[in-house]
């Protein structure tokens, strides 16, 4: 059957390059700026013996970012996220939390400082252009869950100065900033805390730019009533196609838009199809195992084992390539083009069939083009939005 089948595949494989399509879509992916506002490079990163700087493979590491795949995929620019899990809101939760952070900015730096010739940290959108011009890959920082800024307003200037550039408010339960969408307690401050209506102002002022993804719903709408800049979902997808709380309802959409920001699209799974019942329970108990505890290495391996067991047992809801691009037709015509963009998760869940890793991106070019995208249009989508809302955050 093996014998059988090769001449077959390489025949697809052949007709495939051999779209007029497939072509015209490479030569598109290759002259325009690809970025991707939602990278968790850092949580490989932060794994024994991990170098990002070498070549892996995702079925073999579960790895999905390095430096070597994203040159072979053609993407320039990604947010690696500085990501930490919610824990403990006491002072020795958040002095780990600042400890944890400041070691993935460390990450992140010594890995650009290793790799000088395969990519430069950016802090503006003309790093970006300057970088991709280059040609190597430019990467932003961000960080997920506001988490490590504690109770320290000064910790907003300290991680700006370590090249972040955007901070997700909450992540999967609440912190002191405000409220999270999935928090299994409910709301504790009905949006903002009043410390949260501290940070946005600063974060202005410094010019980060205000991330709404995984926040509650008033936490949302206190956010964009307060911020002078326009703000960003930096991995969010639309409500009205997936029913998830963490995702944004139309208005939503509508009124981040109507601020001048964008709604970069998910590439999770259960964020981009609706998940079974079954299955959304599932994954939400896993997903809240680790929050509020500081978990042991045996612990972290169990959860890992459980997570590995939830993904072949429910393998058959796994999202398409076409379900992202349903999501960005979604937006697109809720809010405009100008509106939409790109933040995968990879490395942090994201990850559908046809879109395994950063080195297979240009599979979603080849898809927008499928879709009468014109080139114009997939430069925004791919990047050009974001960097637009990037240059005004700094002009407050």
């Amino acid at each position: 059957m093996t014998n059988v089948l090769i001449p077959f595949l390489l025949l697809f494989l052949s007709a495939s390059a051999d779209d007029p399509i497939t072509k015209k879509a490479h030569k598109i992916h290759q002259r325009i700026l690809t970025l991707d506002t939602h990278a968790d490079a850092p949580i490989m990163m932060q794994k024994p013996g991990f170098d990002v700087g070498k070549s892996h493979d995702t079925k073999r590491d579960g790895s999905q970012i390095d430096f070597p795949r994203m040159k072979a995929g053609g993407m320039d620019a990604m947010f690696f996220a500085v990501y930490t899990s919610q824990g403990p809101r006491t002072d020795e939760g958040h002095t780990e939390a600042k400890r944890n952070a400041l070691n993935q900015f460390d990450l992140i730096h010594q890995a650009l400082k290793k790799y000088p010739n395969l990519a430069e940290l950016a802090l503006t959108p003309d790093d970006a252009y300057r970088i991709q011009k280059a040609g190597k890959r430019a990467v932003f920082i961000g960080m997920e869950n506001g988490y490590p800024v504690g109770k320290d307003l000064s910790m907003l200037k300290t991680y700006y100065d370590l090249g972040c550039r955007y901070i997700t408010l909450t992540h999967f339960a609440n912190n002191l900033i405000g409220d999270s969408s999935t928090d299994p307690d409910g709301p504790i401050y009905g949006g903002l805390s009043e410390f949260g209506k501290k940070v946005v102002p600063e974060m202005n002022r410094l010019g980060i730019l205000i991330d709404v993804s995984h926040v509650a719903d008033s936490t949302f709408y206190d956010a964009l009533a307060l911020s002078k800049a326009p703000v960003i979902a930096s991995h969010s997808n639309a409500r009205a196609l997936c029913d998830y709380p963490r995702n944004m309802t139309d208005d939503m959409i509508r009124a981040i838009a109507k601020k001048g920001g964008v709604v970069q699209v998910n590439f999770v799974s259960d964020y981009l199809k609706k998940p079974s019942p079954a299955f959304q329970v599932a994954k939400t108990k896993f997903r809240m195992a680790r929050v509020g505890r500081v978990l042991t290495p045996e612990q972290e391996a169990r959860l890992k084992t459980e997570g590995d067991s939830l993904t072949k047992a429910f393998a058959s809801e796994r999202a398409s390539l076409s379900d992202i691009a349903d999501h960005i037709d979604h937006i697109v015509k809720i809010a405009g083009i100008d509106h939409v963009g790109i933040g995968s998760d990879f490395d942090g869940g994201g990850g559908v069939n046809g879109l395994e890793d950063v080195s297979q991106i240009e599979n979603l070019t080849v898809e927008l083009l499928r879709r009468n995208y014109s080139e114009q249009d997939i430069a925004k989508i791919w990047g050009g939005n974001l960097l637009r809302v990037l240059g005004q955050a700094k002009a407050q």
